[in-house]
């Protein structure tokens, strides 16, 4: 929450950023079926913010929605995700708040620990595994002189000591959720960036993938995944869409029916905002405008974040309309044009060069020439800036001397700038 902003406006209404206004209404929708259903315990993979010291008006957005939880009196585990820990993980995280003003019902996992939750259907014991960097394992002298793959086995092994205690301490008679931020080994990472506060590592599915968890529930990577059926480990993805690379992404959160030894669950997706990127290739259309403001009906891009690309001959631009383009994203979100220059050089082989390598460059070049309408005023000229550099020896710059390449004269010709090439 608080993150793509530049994908939104300002709303003058509020005064606040449309994308954040999709963010509070997109959490406001779990919510809402958590305490419709209601549910027994909600539980927050991580990575509430971009960072660790949001806006006070974005905290105050994430609470609000969060405060209905401890109204309803639904128990809640917030994990601290990486964007959530300051650097290096030292110095506290933005969610530890709620455990200082004591909000009721509310676990704040900023450690391995195991919590014991009592809901209105019984007990649950939640493992809460936060984002953990390699300082949190590991000490300098620890590292030194290792390999970065030894470094990641000692973590593991270290992680699997630490997460092997927990386990001996859980009560086999409760259900038990592991709640994790982590990136794990066989994850889909998807399209979107793997951005972390200070260096964390892989886990492997091996470590988690244990009998005594009825759910592992995953945070960190935003593209919804189901990892393993037995137990269930599952990403559920993030809420809402931050950038372009989750265009296509389903969005949602997972409902899971839990009981001793077994575990449903389900994908519930949450309607957001599109994204849709609308690429065209107009260097070969007679008339480019015409072929942009077909590309983008109505129906595509109404309260979409929309990304026209398109491609074009330079010869083409004053044939483009910036305004006219504007005119149709108007009814879009938001919208950004990115055109692209289509390079004329990039030309298919002419059938008379043949794949020969022995043939005379100059009859090579003459040919080429003969095929390009728009060179043909300055044939001549290309002709014998080629014969020159064929026949007398190259002056490069690295030939010259810094003294000698002070006093050169700038370039006034074409003909001239084809003599020095």
């Amino acid at each position: 929450m608080g993150s793509g902003f530049v994908h939104g406006r300002v709303n003058p209404e509020t005064g606040l950023n449309t994308r954040l206004e999709d963010f509070v209404q997109t959490l406001g929708r779990c919510i809402d079926r958590a305490i419709s259903e209601p549910v027994d315990l909600v539980l927050f993979g991580g990575d509430a913010f971009p960072d660790a010291t949001p806006p006070p008006y974005v905290q105050q957005a994430f609470a609000s929605q969060f405060r209905r939880l401890a109204d309803a009196h639904i128990p809640t585990v917030l994990l601290i995700g990486n964007h959530d820990q300051h650097s290096q993980g030292q110095g506290g995280a933005s969610l530890c708040i709620y455990r200082t003003l004591g909000v009721p019902g509310f676990v704040v996992g900023d450690r391995l620990e195991t919590h014991r939750i009592t809901t209105q259907n019984g007990d649950i014991q939640v493992i809460t595994l936060p984002w953990l960097t390699r300082s949190t394992l590991l000490t300098r002298p620890d590292a030194e002189g290792l390999s970065m793959g030894d470094v990641n086995q000692l973590l593991g092994d270290r992680l699997r000591v630490a997460l092997e205690g927990e386990i001996r301490q859980l009560d086999p008679a409760i259900p038990t959720v592991l709640l994790a931020h982590a990136m794990l080994d066989t994850a889909m990472v998807g399209a979107e960036r793997f951005l972390a506060v200070g260096k964390g590592f892989t886990i492997p599915m091996s470590l988690i993938a244990r009998p005594c968890f009825e759910y592992v529930a995953l945070g960190h990577v935003h593209r919804h995944q189901v990892l393993c059926e037995q137990p269930p480990i599952v990403y559920p993805g993030s809420i809402e869409r931050v950038d372009f690379s989750e265009e296509k992404e389903n969005k949602g959160y997972v409902l899971v029916q839990l009981e001793k030894g077994s575990a449903r669950f389900e994908f519930c997706p949450v309607p957001v905002r599109s994204f849709r990127t609308i690429a065209v290739d107009v260097s070969k259309s007679d008339d480019p405008q015409l072929a942009l403001l077909k590309s983008l009906p109505p129906d595509r891009i109404q309260d979409a974040v929309v990304r026209l690309v398109y491609q074009f001959r330079t010869d083409q631009l004053e044939q483009i309309d910036a305004n006219g383009l504007q005119a149709a994203l108007a009814i879009a979100h938001s919208y950004t044009i990115h055109p692209e220059v289509v390079s004329q050089l990039a030309r298919p082989r002419l059938p008379e060069l043949g794949a020969s390598n022995t043939l005379d460059p100059m009859d090579a070049l003459k040919t080429y020439l003969a095929s390009r309408d728009d060179l043909q005023p300055i044939a001549i000229d290309i002709v014998e800036a080629a014969q020159g550099l064929l026949s007398a020896e190259v002056i490069t710059w690295a030939d010259l001397e810094p003294d000698e390449t002070a006093n050169l004269e700038p370039v006034e010709s074409q003909q001239t700038q084809l003599r020095l090439l």
